[in-house]
């Protein structure tokens, strides 16, 4: 936990703006054939968190066989975690004051659905899969999605801050400036991947977004394709870290087709951050970008943009926490 909320020192991040990316390309601190081994099932998700939410996506997994109920419930377990500002009701507000969460959810055959500028809801995922099973649609935001919840049953949460996100907005609002500050609850989505035995793939993600934000601005974690995408033809890619860079690269999107194309996971992830890297040299200071990924054999693969990222990672012979490797 602390190695992720270490700021890393001003010199170094200031210099990484300067790199070219051809020495980034040589330099990456990974093999891509590092992460070779294969397994069915398997469980990654993104960050510290992403333990216990793994542990019970593992018991889900194990009592129903449903790779969709196992990324569902696993990452409620974040959503309800009041030590996590950046998942739930309990994340840090935008600059009105305001908790606004944002989830997605899909399967390896396509079928999807999301949620985004939500209030007052205190589980945006399960809101997320019932418009992927109960609607036409694949996104419901702001004040729609919110009446969608209440008629689908769910109870609606009294807008009020957690004491933890309560105080950090009361200190924050003595300057009120807007920063995004790498490796820390800011932009520390958890997003999860999960492949069965028999090969059925899903994925979650889910974020109370970037702390202080614009009111109503919306990351990538509920955008299919950036923050989350599902093939079971092929894999799965989850993203975290700041969402406007993983937009412009359509990230999560990205990884699965060049692993279509022949990729590992692991060298599809390295590829996503060059990409991100080329479309934000302007803006690399403050950026930190994390990929997790596997392919339909049961391969993994984790990169991200520079030091701090860590993933969980879950199979039949290991549960355990790693740090990934970077860039620069």
């Amino acid at each position: 936990m602390s190695s992720r909320r270490t700021f890393i020192k001003k010199s170094l991040v200031a210099g990484s703006a300067l790199i070219p990316l051809q020495l980034v390309q040589s330099c990456a601190t990974s093999d891509a054939s590092s992460n070779s081994e294969k397994f069915k099932p398997l469980i990654l998700a993104t960050w510290d968190h992403g333990m216990p939410a793994n542990d019970r996506a593992w018991e889900v997994l194990g009592q129903t066989g449903s790779v969709i109920d196992a990324v569902e419930e696993g990452v409620k377990v974040t959503e309800l975690d009041m030590d996590n500002l950046s998942v739930g009701l309990q994340g840090l507000p935008d600059r009105e004051g305001i908790a606004t969460l944002d989830a997605s959810i899909m399967k390896g055959d396509g079928s999807c659905g999301s949620v985004a500028f939500l209030r007052q809801i205190k589980h945006p995922i399960s809101v997320a899969r019932k418009v992927m099973e109960e609607t036409p649609h694949v996104m419901l935001a702001g004040e729609g999605a919110r009446q969608f919840a209440i008629a689908k049953g769910f109870p609606l949460e009294e807008e009020i801050l957690s004491p933890k996100a309560a105080k950090a907005f009361e200190a924050w609002k003595v300057d009120s400036q807007y920063k995004p500050i790498i490796n820390i609850e800011n932009h520390d989505t958890i997003g999860m991947i999960a492949l069965g035995a028999d090969g059925q793939m899903a994925g979650s993600c889910t974020t109370s977004g970037l702390a202080y934000k614009m009111h109503g601005r919306v990351g990538d974690s509920p955008i299919i394709g950036a923050g989350l995408f599902v093939d079971e033809e092929v894999g799965a890619a989850t993203a975290t870290g700041l969402g406007e860079s993983i937009i412009r690269i359509c990230g999560s999107f990205l990884i699965v087709e060049l692993m279509r194309q022949g990729r590992s996971p692991q060298e599809a992830c390295e590829e996503a951050v060059r990409r991100l890297i080329s479309k934000n040299r302007k803006d690399l200071d403050d950026l930190q970008v994390g990929f997790l990924a596997f392919n339909k054999d049961g391969e993994y693969g984790a990169y991200a943009l520079r030091q701090g990222f860590t993933y969980a990672l879950h199979h039949t012979d290991e549960k355990v926490l790693r740090n990934s490797t970077y860039a620069i």
